[in-house]
């Protein structure tokens, strides 16, 4: 496998690249920062990142600039996965660090990705904007959000649900409404979802072809067109949970298979079956 070589070779002004970060600030205090706050910049072509310790032997924190990465967790034949783009806030070489609990990491670009790296030097030229530093806290902690929201995504058993609320989680982030519809403009292929949900490719791929047929999601030729509204969320094992028409307790995630399930074409037998299954499987 071949593995991508860093390249540091320029300077970049990081709030020219990344705006966002500077939302706080006034009008003078930004233009003053955007000249004065410069950091090296770290290129990474499409591939495997094999990043260099050496690297970032100064380094604080790199922001990601523009790209896409995909950060991959094995542990015990077991694998999870994370996404990353413009604005997130990594180090990388921590991943290298000892730990009681076995683990691997691997680091791909599924894009041209640039980064800032900050440094001592580009850290001490910011700090004079506290508004920086936090915005970059706020970065962190938007990352483990996004992280737990995924760990909850991956509970569920169902992995058509999985790829549904995946790609609405994604869009929270990246999606936009193109032609009305929701747009997710990430060209992710079967296998990095199986990863980010913590399922088989083959799996995915089945699944994937059954959602389009039922007209759930779509692929288009730069993302995934998503056609039916997010899933309902639904209470957790600690919240109160409703009352079902025919008494008891509704089973959890019941409205979103209910979601899925209003677009599965059922012939008229399939129907009978599932009532027949219904009325058998009540008490009494």
């Amino acid at each position: 496998m071949t593995h991508r070589k860093t390249r540091l070779d320029c300077t970049c002004h990081v709030l020219r690249e990344d705006p966002g970060l500077a939302h706080t600030m006034s009008p003078e205090r930004r233009a003053l920062a955007e000249e004065t706050c410069t950091a090296r910049a770290l290129n990474v072509r499409r591939g495997q990142w094999n990043q260099s310790a050496g690297h970032f032997a100064d380094a604080v924190a790199l922001v990601v600039l523009d790209g896409l990465l995909l950060r991959r967790v094995s542990v015990n034949g077991r694998a999870g996965a994370e996404l990353l783009g413009p604005g997130d806030v990594v180090r990388p070489w921590q991943d290298a660090g000892d730990a009681e609990l076995p683990r691997a990491t691997a680091w791909r670009a599924l894009r041209i990705t640039r980064l800032a790296v900050l440094d001592d030097d580009a850290v001490q030229r910011m700090a004079d904007y506290p508004e920086l530093m936090r915005g970059l806290l706020e970065r962190s902690v938007q990352r483990s959000g996004r992280l737990a929201v995924n760990m909850a995504i991956v509970h569920h058993p169902r992995v058509e649900m999985r790829l549904c609320m995946l790609f609405w989680h994604l869009a929270d982030r990246w999606g936009c409404v193109r032609n009305g519809q929701t747009f997710l403009p990430l060209r992710l292929s079967h296998t990095v979802l199986a990863d980010l949900i913590a399922a088989q490719r083959p799996t995915v791929s089945t699944v994937l072809s059954r959602m389009e047929r039922r007209g759930i999601v779509r692929p288009a030729p730069d993302g995934w067109l998503l056609l039916t509204p997010p899933p309902e969320d639904r209470p957790g094992p600690d919240d109160p949970v409703e009352a079902s028409p025919r008494g008891g307790s509704t089973r959890p995630g019941r409205e979103m298979d209910r979601l899925l399930d209003q677009t599965r074409p059922r012939s008229r037998p399939a129907r009978v079956r599932r009532i027949a299954r219904d009325v058998s499987a009540r008490p009494g």
